[in-house]
């Protein structure tokens, strides 16, 4: 089926016509969707200090869970059970490509993502270095500052370039 073309050519430059603007959420993955649920609870553990078994809880009830497909919710609380338990290695292998501040004064959004990103490629393993700067950047572009998508692509990219710190980084789980 085909959509009406209107007609053009019999308008005058004093008439006026209008544009529907159509938005749409694009679709997103299931891992998409927890990485955002997980940087959410690792920004509030960051920034508050409250036990990571309170803000999962919060976090759950906060959601509409008739939405949420378990799987979601598992991968979620894994990335931050992860992030936490590697989060010194993780700072330490961040540190030589932010070098302008320590991990700890970066801005606390940047700080997670690049924490989120690292772990989820180079200690978990479970996704190509593709996937996870993707991920961080339009994680970056849409909770971050407006140079955060700059500042987090340029700091996984050189970081994951380095074979010997990936190495080093996935031997924490050994």
């Amino acid at each position: 089926m085909s959509l009406p073309i209107p007609e053009l050519d019999n308008l005058s430059p004093d008439d006026k016509v209008t544009v529907e603007e159509i938005h749409h959420a694009p679709m997103q993955h299931a891992h998409s969707i927890s990485r955002v649920l997980a940087l959410q609870a690792l920004y509030e553990l960051d920034m508050t200090g409250h036990p990571m078994g309170e803000v999962m809880n919060s976090l759950n009830q906060r959601l509409d869970r008739t939405t949420l497909e378990d799987d979601v919710t598992v991968y979620a609380s894994r990335l931050v059970e992860g992030v936490l338990r590697y989060r010194e290695g993780l700072d330490a292998a961040i540190q030589p490509f932010a070098p302008e501040f320590p991990v700890r004064h970066l801005a606390a959004i940047d700080r997670c993502i690049l924490r989120l990103a690292v772990y989820e490629y180079a200690i978990a393993n479970w996704v190509p270095v593709g996937v996870a700067i993707d991920e961080a950047v339009s994680l970056a572009k849409q909770y971050g500052a407006d140079s955060s998508a700059r500042f987090v692509n340029g700091v996984l990219g050189n970081l994951m370039d380095r074979e010997e710190v990936v190495a080093r980084l996935r031997t924490l789980t050994a």
